[in-house]
Protein backbone atom coordinates (compact mmCIF):
# COMPACT_ATOMS: atom_id res chain seq x y z
CA UNK A 1 0.00 0.00 0.00
CA UNK A 2 2.04 2.97 1.21
CA UNK A 3 5.31 3.83 2.85
CA UNK A 4 4.00 3.07 6.30
CA UNK A 5 2.92 -0.48 5.37
CA UNK A 6 6.43 -1.08 4.06
CA UNK A 7 7.98 0.40 7.20
CA UNK A 8 5.82 -1.85 9.34
CA UNK A 9 7.01 -4.91 7.43
CA UNK A 10 10.61 -3.77 7.68
CA UNK A 11 10.31 -3.37 11.44
CA UNK A 12 8.51 -6.71 11.70
CA UNK A 13 5.33 -5.18 13.07
CA UNK A 14 1.93 -6.71 12.56
CA UNK A 15 -1.41 -5.28 13.66
CA UNK A 16 0.26 -2.67 15.81
CA UNK A 17 0.65 1.04 16.07
CA UNK A 18 3.90 2.60 14.94
CA UNK A 19 5.25 6.02 15.86
CA UNK A 20 7.15 7.90 13.19
CA UNK A 21 8.83 11.23 13.86
CA UNK A 22 8.94 13.59 10.91
CA UNK A 23 11.61 16.20 11.55
CA UNK A 24 13.45 18.91 9.66
CA UNK A 25 13.68 22.68 9.52
CA UNK A 26 10.62 24.80 8.86
CA UNK A 27 9.50 25.02 5.24
CA UNK A 28 11.35 21.83 4.23
CA UNK A 29 8.18 20.00 3.14
CA UNK A 30 7.48 17.67 6.09
CA UNK A 31 3.71 18.13 6.15
CA UNK A 32 3.44 17.83 2.37
CA UNK A 33 5.40 14.55 2.42
CA UNK A 34 3.27 13.12 5.23
CA UNK A 35 0.14 14.12 3.32
CA UNK A 36 1.38 12.33 0.17
CA UNK A 37 2.20 9.17 2.15
CA UNK A 38 -1.28 8.90 3.62
CA UNK A 39 -3.94 6.86 1.86
CA UNK A 40 -5.42 9.01 -0.93
CA UNK A 41 -8.81 9.24 0.77
CA UNK A 42 -7.12 10.76 3.85
CA UNK A 43 -5.06 13.40 2.02
CA UNK A 44 -5.83 17.08 2.48
CA UNK A 45 -5.71 19.70 -0.26
CA UNK A 46 -4.48 22.72 1.66
CA UNK A 47 -1.15 22.48 3.46
CA UNK A 48 -0.31 25.21 5.97
CA UNK A 49 2.83 25.69 8.10
CA UNK A 50 2.84 23.55 11.23
CA UNK A 51 2.81 25.51 14.46
CA UNK A 52 4.18 23.43 17.34
CA UNK A 53 3.30 20.00 16.03
CA UNK A 54 0.45 18.00 14.63
CA UNK A 55 -0.31 14.37 15.20
CA UNK A 56 -1.60 12.49 12.20
CA UNK A 57 -3.32 9.20 12.92
CA UNK A 58 -4.42 6.93 10.12
CA UNK A 59 -4.79 3.27 9.36
CA UNK A 60 -3.43 1.21 6.54
CA UNK A 61 -4.38 -2.37 5.80
CA UNK A 62 -2.33 -3.76 8.68
CA UNK A 63 -1.38 -0.92 10.99
CA UNK A 64 -2.41 2.15 12.85
CA UNK A 65 0.05 4.98 12.44
CA UNK A 66 0.79 7.93 14.59
CA UNK A 67 3.01 10.42 12.79
CA UNK A 68 4.38 13.32 14.78
CA UNK A 69 4.82 16.19 12.34
CA UNK A 70 7.09 18.48 14.33
CA UNK A 71 7.40 22.15 13.48
CA UNK A 72 10.87 23.05 12.27
CA UNK A 73 10.67 26.65 13.43
CA UNK A 74 13.55 27.45 15.77
CA UNK A 75 11.37 28.15 18.79
CA UNK A 76 9.72 24.72 18.55
CA UNK A 77 12.73 22.50 17.86
CA UNK A 78 13.40 21.98 21.56
CA UNK A 79 10.04 20.17 21.72
CA UNK A 80 11.27 17.39 19.40
CA UNK A 81 13.13 15.56 22.14
CA UNK A 82 9.96 14.98 24.15
CA UNK A 83 8.86 12.51 21.44
CA UNK A 84 12.13 10.66 20.82
CA UNK A 85 11.41 7.81 23.25
CA UNK A 86 8.22 6.90 21.41
CA UNK A 87 9.73 7.11 17.93
CA UNK A 88 10.27 3.86 16.04
CA UNK A 89 11.51 5.49 12.84
CA UNK A 90 12.53 8.96 11.73
CA UNK A 91 11.86 10.81 8.52
CA UNK A 92 14.22 13.80 8.29
CA UNK A 93 13.32 16.28 5.56
CA UNK A 94 15.82 18.73 4.09
CA UNK A 95 15.05 21.63 1.76
CA UNK A 96 17.74 20.94 -0.85
CA UNK A 97 17.36 24.44 -2.29
CA UNK A 98 18.07 26.20 1.04
CA UNK A 99 21.87 26.20 0.98
CA UNK A 100 22.09 28.94 3.61
CA UNK A 101 20.38 26.79 6.24
CA UNK A 102 22.09 23.50 5.43
CA UNK A 103 24.45 24.13 8.38
CA UNK A 104 21.45 24.59 10.69
CA UNK A 105 19.92 21.34 9.39
CA UNK A 106 23.22 19.55 10.12
CA UNK A 107 23.33 20.99 13.65
CA UNK A 108 19.78 19.81 14.32
CA UNK A 109 20.56 16.36 12.91
CA UNK A 110 23.71 16.08 15.06
CA UNK A 111 21.72 17.12 18.15
CA UNK A 112 19.10 14.49 17.31
CA UNK A 113 21.65 11.70 16.76
CA UNK A 114 23.47 12.49 20.01
CA UNK A 115 20.35 12.68 22.17
CA UNK A 116 20.30 9.92 24.86
CA UNK A 117 16.87 8.68 23.69
CA UNK A 118 18.15 8.21 20.11
CA UNK A 119 21.90 7.60 20.34
CA UNK A 120 21.88 3.92 21.34
CA UNK A 121 18.85 2.79 19.35
CA UNK A 122 18.91 1.36 15.84
CA UNK A 123 16.13 3.56 14.52
CA UNK A 124 15.88 3.64 10.74
CA UNK A 125 16.26 7.15 9.36
CA UNK A 126 14.88 8.06 5.97
CA UNK A 127 16.17 11.37 4.62
CA UNK A 128 14.29 13.25 1.93
CA UNK A 129 16.37 15.84 0.05
CA UNK A 130 13.21 17.66 -0.87
CA UNK A 131 12.32 20.39 -3.37
CA UNK A 132 14.48 18.91 -6.13
CA UNK A 133 12.23 20.66 -8.63
CA UNK A 134 13.62 24.08 -7.68
CA UNK A 135 16.36 25.64 -9.78
CA UNK A 136 18.70 26.17 -6.81
CA UNK A 137 18.39 22.61 -5.49
CA UNK A 138 21.57 20.68 -4.84
CA UNK A 139 21.79 16.92 -5.42
CA UNK A 140 20.98 14.37 -2.74
CA UNK A 141 24.64 13.29 -2.89
CA UNK A 142 25.74 16.84 -2.08
CA UNK A 143 23.12 17.11 0.70
CA UNK A 144 24.44 13.83 2.10
CA UNK A 145 27.98 15.23 2.08
CA UNK A 146 26.97 18.52 3.70
CA UNK A 147 25.13 16.65 6.48
CA UNK A 148 28.00 14.12 6.87
CA UNK A 149 25.58 11.22 6.62
CA UNK A 150 28.46 8.82 5.96
CA UNK A 151 29.33 9.22 9.65
CA UNK A 152 26.08 7.53 10.72
CA UNK A 153 27.36 4.01 11.31
CA UNK A 154 24.98 2.65 13.96
CA UNK A 155 21.62 3.22 12.28
CA UNK A 156 20.20 2.16 8.94
CA UNK A 157 19.68 5.26 6.81
CA UNK A 158 18.92 6.24 3.25
CA UNK A 159 18.57 9.52 1.38
CA UNK A 160 16.14 10.13 -1.47
CA UNK A 161 15.83 13.10 -3.76
CA UNK A 162 12.20 14.19 -3.65
CA UNK A 163 9.62 16.64 -4.88
CA UNK A 164 6.84 16.34 -2.30
CA UNK A 165 4.35 18.40 -4.32
CA UNK A 166 4.41 15.85 -7.13
CA UNK A 167 5.18 12.87 -4.88
CA UNK A 168 8.41 12.21 -6.80
CA UNK A 169 11.13 10.31 -4.94
CA UNK A 170 8.81 9.08 -2.21
CA UNK A 171 8.57 5.64 -3.83
CA UNK A 172 12.36 5.28 -3.57
CA UNK A 173 12.00 5.66 0.19
CA UNK A 174 9.30 2.98 0.16
CA UNK A 175 11.57 0.69 -1.87
CA UNK A 176 14.45 1.16 0.58
CA UNK A 177 12.22 0.34 3.52
CA UNK A 178 11.12 -2.86 1.78
CA UNK A 179 14.74 -3.97 1.35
Amino acid sequence: MGLFDKLAGWLGLKKKEIHVLCLGLDNSGKTTIINKLKPSNAQTQDIVPTIGFTIEKFKTSSLSFTVFDMSGQGRYRNLWEHYYKEGQAIIFVIDSSDKLRMVVAKEELDTLLNHPDIKHRRLPILFFANKMDLRDAISSVKVSQLLSLENIKDKPWHICASDALKGEGLQEGVDWLQG
